[in-house]
Formats: C-alpha cells, sequence, structure tokens
C-alpha cells in the first residue's frame, strides 16, 4: 500500500488563501496600483507576549484575499512594501494591527483612513463598531461566529476564511460611505489630526523604563516606586526574552508586594504574595532580586515621583454644567462623536480658567473652544425653545 494519500483525496487549495511567494507577490504589485487597499488581520495573544499573526486580508475594490502568514517559507515582505506605498489603506481600529505591522515589518501604514476614527468625526457615536458601519452603509448584517476561532489552526476552515475576507469587502462600502460623507461635511482633516497618534512611531514604543505607569499604586512613595518601575522593568524585558503575556511571568499584585517586602534573598522572596518558592530559587529569582537591588538603590533625586493628583478647582462645578450642555447642543447639531471633542478634564480644566489646550486648537476649537470660553466670559446665552438648546449672542 502506498503511504502517500492518492491525490483525489488531498484538499483542494482555496484560491482565496495565498500560501506561495509567487502569488503575493504578484498580489501585492497589483494593489500597488490600486485606488485604496482595505486591509485587517487575525492574530492570536492568548499566550505569548507579541502576538502571533495568522493572517493579512488584503482587498482592492474587486479582489480580497487572505494571505497565510504561517505558511512555511512564505517572506511577508511585499506586504510590508505595500502598506509602506502611498496608496491609501483602509482600516478599522488599526492601533492593534499597526502595532504588529509596526514591530513585524518596521512600517505603519500611511496615508491611512481609520474607519473607526471618521465614524466618530461623522457622528456615529463613540468607537462605532464594523459591522455596526457595514449595516449602515451596506444593509449587510455580518456574521461573527468565527470572531474567537484559533486562528493558527491549519488547514483554516472555509468559514473562517469567509469571516476573514468579511472584514475587508464589506470595508469597501464603509470607506466609500464615510469618504462621501466627510467631503460633504469637509472633515477629512478632521481625521488627520485625530490619527496623528495612530501614525507616530513613538505610539507603539515597547520602553520597558515605562512599564511601571501601567500599574494601579496607592502608594506615593518615591523610595517605593523606584523599585515598583525597576522590578516592572525586569518583567516587561523578560516577558519580551520568553515570549510570554506579563502576567505569566509575575503577575500586577505579585510584583506590587515584591517591590513592598524589597527581599534581599530568595528566601525572603519566595515569602512574598505570589512568588512561589520554585521561582524565587530557580533561574528567575537571581535577575528579580537584581531589579529589586536596583531599585533600591536609585538616588533621591532620580526617584520616580507620582503624577499630581487632580484637584476640581473650588466654584467650577456649575460653570462644568454648563460647558457639558453646551458641548451636548453642539455635537448633536454637528453630528460628532462628544467623546471625539472633549474629555470631562479637559471642560474641568476650561471652566477652571486655562487659556490653552487642546479645545482651543484646530477643529475642536471652531467647533467648541471658542463659544465655550465666550459662554464662561458672559457673551453667550443658553436657552431652551421647543425641547432643543439654543445659543444666543448676550447684548
Amino acid at each position: 500500500m502506498s503511504r502517500f494519500m492518492p491525490s483525489s483525496t488531498l484538499p483542494t487549495p482555496d484560491p482565496r488563501l495565498i500560501e506561495a511567494q509567487a502569488d503575493l507577490d504578484a498580489f501585492c504589485a497589483r494593489l500597488q496600483e490600486a485606488d485604496y487597499v482595505t486591509v485587517d488581520t487575525e492574530f492570536m495573544r492568548d499566550a505569548t507576549y507579541w502576538p502571533k499573526l495568522c493572517l493579512v486580508q488584503l482587498a482592492d475594490a474587486e479582489t480580497a484575499r487572505a494571505v497565510d502568514a504561517l505558511a512555511p517559507g512564505l517572506d511577508l515582505a511585499p506586504v510590508w512594501r505595500l502598506l509602506a506605498s502611498p496608496v491609501p489603506k483602509v482600516m478599522h481600529a488599526a492601533r492593534q494591527d499597526i502595532e504588529i505591522f509596526f514591530h513585524m515589518g518596521g512600517v505603519i501604514p500611511e496615508p491611512l483612513l481609520d474607519t473607526q476614527v471618521g465614524a466618530m468625526v461623522c457622528g456615529f457615536g463613540d468607537q462605532a463598531a464594523y459591522d455596526t458601519l457595514v449595516k449602515h452603509f451596506s444593509g449587510r448584517r455580518l456574521d461573527k461566529r468565527a470572531r474567537f476561532a484559533d486562528w493558527a489552526r491549519r488547514p483554516l476552515p472555509d468559514r473562517q476564511i469567509d469571516y476573514a475576507l468579511a472584514d475587508v469587502t464589506w470595508l469597501r462600502a464603509v470607506y466609500e460611505g464615510l469618504m462621501a460623507e466627510l467631503r460633504r461635511n469637509d472633515r477629512a482633516d478632521w481625521v488627520v489630526e485625530e490619527e496623528a497618534v495612530l501614525l507616530d512611531p513613538e505610539t507603539y514604543q515597547l520602553d520597558p523604563d515605562r512599564a511601571w505607569k501601567r500599574l494601579k499604586t496607592r502608594s506615593t512613595d518615591p523610595a517605593y516606586l523606584a523599585v515598583v518601575q525597576a522590578v516592572a522593568a525586569w518583567r516587561e524585558r523578560e516577558a519580551q526574552r520568553l515570549d510570554l503575556p506579563r502576567n505569566r511571568v509575575l503577575r500586577d499584585d505579585a510584583l506590587l508586594d515584591v517591590a513592598a517586602q524589597a527581599p534581599a534573598d530568595a528566601e525572603a522572596l519566595a515569602h512574598c504574595r505570589g512568588v512561589a518558592r520554585g521561582m524565587a530559587t530557580g533561574r528567575l529569582g537571581p535577575g528579580l532580586l537584581a531589579a529589586v537591588a536596583e531599585g533600591k538603590a536609585v538616588a533621591p533625586e532620580d526617584r520616580p515621583r507620582p503624577a499630581p493628583q487632580r484637584e476640581r478647582p473650588k466654584g467650577v462645578g456649575p460653570a462644568m454644567e454648563l460647558l457639558r450642555v453646551l458641548l451636548k447642543a453642539r455635537v448633536e447639531h454637528e453630528g460628532v462623536a462628544q467623546k471625539l471633542v472633549a474629555s470631562s478634564e479637559e471642560l474641568e480644566d476650561l471652566a477652571g480658567g486655562a487659556e490653552d489646550g487642546p479645545l482651543m486648537r484646530g477643529w475642536r476649537r471652531e467647533l467648541f473652544g471658542a463659544d465655550a470660553q465666550r459662554l464662561l466670559r458672559g457673551e453667550l446665552a443658553l436657552t431652551v425653545k421647543r425641547g432643543r438648546v439654543v445659543v444666543s449672542e448676550l447684548p
């Protein structure tokens, strides 16, 4: 009996899935000439520090393909070149995908339209979901049952390929609908301004020395915070080196207890909450103890200082309520997501007399900030007519 599978029983390659280098080279070359390219990814991150890229979905106005990032020997360089090319890229909620592209390919896709940002600018609310936008612009209801599937399994079931390609196929309608709306309301520049953070490489830099800022500490003691900073930096480097989630190396609560106890030897380390004796006496223990010692040795003038606690200026409460009413009236009239315009902290600063800040720059000043200051100076009045807030000039 032959040990090889008869050709009639071999699985037929799915033409929608790119697994060969020549196919990838040709498809990416074609997309370089497209009017725009829709982009999405599928990845796994449950058990790793670095995302495990499984698929990159790409489409122009006619054709959609899923690139098998796990195909043996497949070089993704054509994808990175495409993302760096002048052709407009379209993505939805792009931050995690861009992080993958930045760390794997050293590239940030630009020019970019993040349709979640565009939707906020066009009044679809805060963080509009992709399926909501697809339903609005195409009338299509997406099947989301494969959302939490295992994207590393091979061969991929048809339903997962269908799901993956839907994320770039129907993104065309969302993009074209939003672009028409942005041309109508002349807000394309707003999107560019809001995407500045997404397109800044600094957003995706993973500096271990800044990892401690993710932790919620109650103490403001600089000596304690110096140890927290050193231990958090050690954990970040170990998580990156071992490609494990941070909490698989050391849980947050255990990290904070180690910093509080500041153990000097393995025996003391083993008595810290959440630190097993095997870890304290094993290969990770010496590095963790060295980090504690490093934190304890930081000179007083170099110890981190906590951010000052915000204290609401006295008497700004009524002014803030007026600003909230004005903000609500403005965003409803202009059709833009309230969260995109102003945060509570920014309203508080403005009510407290701040003359500068995000609300006094760019499109936010035109939409809200300038009138907000006029309201605080007593130059505008808020009234209600037929159930709607009306902003009027005072003589």
